[in-house]
């Protein structure tokens, strides 16, 4: 008889962790509830699962009782039907939802895992900046270990441009070169690499050269993305070269990824056409039609900010545990 895997054991070794986990939920809809958020639940399974370039999708099929048969994919953020809901309601709204991104595994990386989205109607990217902290602070202690970092809550978060921080961290004009890969390496005083563009030079610098740099001693926002990766945020008014567009890093990990929103139609599926015909160039198997409930929804879409973040990875910095799978109850 082939003995049973040894979960029993493994979750009793770990209930304490997890018992934080269950903490930290009522602990989140109790910070939201506070601000009049209102929580709100959207599909899983989709037709359509977002137009990231590099995120590989679970498909599945729908079944009708007719015997027809329909594509689904299991949605890796639920960020579209957010922005419906809000465009509907004009009302802010939160989510804990279940998230799929297939080839994803690592000690911070799961195929499928817990994501935090919250859009407030009226909010600016700076304003968000501010709330983000505010939850921070709510869920986490005011110090907290990674690795072998001390992170300081009880400051003022940083907030750093990227343009600044290529400057600080690689000595390069990052928006001066926009486009031009050649401009950007030697600034840099690195050698391109075989067939690599401006944007895989961009994010090799940003993974070689600043992340390991940023988010240390206390953590730091990273704001004003070059428009090439604005993805769904407003370019900036006051440089259209920029995005209005942050990430925030605790302790070397990635913790969320925010949006001072688009809501032109036009300039978003424009967007969307450029994203889908880099999908298909390098993953041609990732193919599905493009949103127009979405991009329908748009015009409706009040001035608004939106975030998400891996409560998975927020766990970790509550509990000190090394990896994504020590915090989950069945991995």
């Amino acid at each position: 008889m082939t003995a049973l895997p040894a979960d029993p054991a493994r979750i009793a070794e770990r209930l304490p962790v997890l018992e934080r986990r269950t903490q930290m939920v009522r602990s989140l809809r109790s910070f939201f509830e506070e601000r009049g958020y209102l929580e709100v639940e959207t599909p899983f399974a989709v037709p359509v699962p977002g137009e990231e370039v590099h995120l590989r999708c679970f498909r599945t099929q729908l079944e009708r009782p007719d015997g027809t048969l329909e594509a689904r994919f299991l949605h890796t953020s639920p960020e579209f039907a957010m922005k419906r809901i809000v465009a509907a309601t004009g009302k802010a709204v939160f989510q804990l939802a279940r998230v799929w991104r297939n080839g994803e595994a690592s000690d911070t990386h799961s195929p499928e895992f817990t994501m935090l989205e919250w859009y407030r109607p009226g909010a600016d990217l700076s304003s968000l900046m501010d709330e983000t902290e505010s939850f921070l602070r709510a869920l986490l202690p005011a110090r907290v270990h990674r690795g072998n970092d001390l992170i300081d809550l009880s400051q003022p978060f940083e907030r750093l441009t990227m343009q600044a921080a290529f400057a600080r961290y690689v000595g390069a004009d990052l928006l001066g070169t926009a486009g031009n890969a050649e401009a950007l390496a030697t600034q840099a005083r690195t050698g391109l690499r075989n067939g690599e563009s401006w944007e895989d030079l961009f994010f090799r610098l940003l993974l070689e050269r600043v992340e390991p740099m940023i988010g240390r001693e206390r953590p730091t926002f990273l704001t004003h993305w070059p428009a090439e990766q604005a993805a769904l945020a407003r370019r900036d008014p006051g440089d259209d070269r920029a995005a209005l567009r942050f990430e925030l890093y605790v302790g070397g990990l990635e913790l969320a990824n925010a949006f001072e929103e688009l809501t032109d139609p036009v300039e978003q599926r424009e967007r969307f056409a450029t994203d889908r015909k880099r999908r298909m160039e390098l993953s041609p198997d990732q193919d599905w039609e493009m949103d127009e409930a979405f991009l329908a929804a748009l015009p409706d879409l009040p001035p608004c900010s939106g975030i998400a973040l891996g409560f998975d990875r927020l766990v970790l910095l509550a509990t000190g545990a090394p990896r994504i799978s020590d915090i989950l109850w069945l991995v």
